[in-house]
């Protein structure tokens, strides 16, 4: 269980649930913190993120034949992002990585620090590493905006939307036109007793603001836009999270045939709602074509500018231009698409010719 964060004794604060437990939604004006966040004077309590450490002279080479991203020559301070699958290429963690030279650190969502640390621990065999699940200790803090006060601390800096080396990019829109160069992010490391006066005054933000950023930038999140079949070609995760020409992994064979085969059986999508309600769906609504469920929608947001928003998965076969309609029990929501993950290969960037431009406002 996650403890929660001191934060939450601020004036206004209101837990959030879910996922998000043990920090603050909002603290009581949730759109002026999401503009004061996407400005970056403001900076968002994620406390209840986990955080493994590995340490030891073989934890970059092991964690490099564990997971779909190359990760051996790491340098101190770069930041990646890796994925541990399934033999079937399903994706079981996605860990935020950042090395300080003498140890990788892992931040990962709040319930899935302990099963990671498990997990490794007893894929160790006679390496030298050393595995520890340090979330109790650890706090993050988020940012859109690096923070020079902050200087000294360890940060991961996120590398979406920008396609890493050995990356692949599924979407039609080019990395020039991706709304995620809207919102860079960064999340800094801060031993737990130190959280409050490593803040001092600065201003908060809710992690209500900071989902309704990350829908807007068509960032994928575990546990929101993931279930128990997701593969990483679906979410576009090629681009920051998996390294192609990279040795064998667990999962591999997956990844590189449907790489091969250009067509994930699902993708996300971004929806614009119909802002005419005055109520918003919840995640696990019903996305419907006609009379017929096409998806799920995985991620919902009141966006300071564009009203509400969601991210959904949806079947591959469903045409770009359908307007589809998200169903809350007997409430229906009209719904525009913008595609992330293109439905055919001919439409990727960089395998077209002449290639499909999108634009996101």
């Amino acid at each position: 269980m996650t403890t929660p964060s001191p934060l939450l004794s601020r004036p206004g604060a209101v837990e959030a649930t879910g996922a998000d437990a043990g920090v603050a939604s909002h603290y009581g004006e949730p759109l002026r913190e999401q503009r004061a966040l996407a400005a970056g004077t403001a900076v968002v309590d994620l406390s209840h993120r986990g955080v493994v450490t590995v340490s030891g002279p073989d934890r970059l080479t092991w964690l490099n034949t564990l997971s779909s991203q190359q990760v051996t020559g790491l340098q101190p301070g770069e930041s990646s992002e890796l994925l541990l699958l399934s033999i079937q290429g399903r994706i079981e963690f996605d860990a935020r990585v950042v090395d300080d030279g003498g140890t990788t650190w892992l931040i990962v969502e709040a319930a899935e620090a302990a099963p990671l640390a498990e997990w490794l621990n007893k894929m160790k065999f006679m390496l030298r590493v050393e595995v520890t699940d340090v979330s109790a200790d650890w706090a993050v803090l988020g940012s859109t905006k690096t923070v020079e006060e902050w200087s000294g601390l360890l940060a991961w800096r996120d590398p979406w939307p920008h396609v890493g080396a050995g990356g692949y990019s599924y979407a039609v829109v080019p990395e020039e036109g991706h709304p995620g160069l809207e919102r860079p992010w960064i999340e800094y490391l801060v031993p737990a007793a130190a959280l409050e006066d490593t803040l001092a005054d600065r201003p908060l933000a809710g992690v209500m603001a900071a989902e309704a950023l990350r829908i807007a930038a068509w960032r994928p999140r575990l546990g929101a836009e993931t279930d128990d079949k997701t593969i990483p070609h679906e979410l576009d995760l090629l681009r920051t999270a998996v390294h192609l020409s990279k040795g064998c992994y667990k999962g591999q064979e997956t990844i590189a045939r449907v790489h091969n085969l250009g067509h994930p059986p699902r993708r996300l999508v971004f929806l614009q709602l119909d802002g005419s309600q005055h109520t918003m769906p919840a995640p696990g609504s019903q996305v419907m074509l006609g009379e017929r469920k096409v998806g799920t929608v995985t991620s919902v947001a009141q966006h300071y500018e564009m009203g509400p928003v969601a991210l959904a998965v949806i079947k591959r076969s469903v045409a770009p231009e359908e307007i589809l309609t998200v169903l809350d029990g007997e409430e229906p929501y009209i719904a525009a698409q913008e595609i992330i993950v293109a439905p055919d290969a001919g439409q990727v960037v960089g395998r077209q010719t002449g290639f499909l431009r999108g634009t996101h406002r």
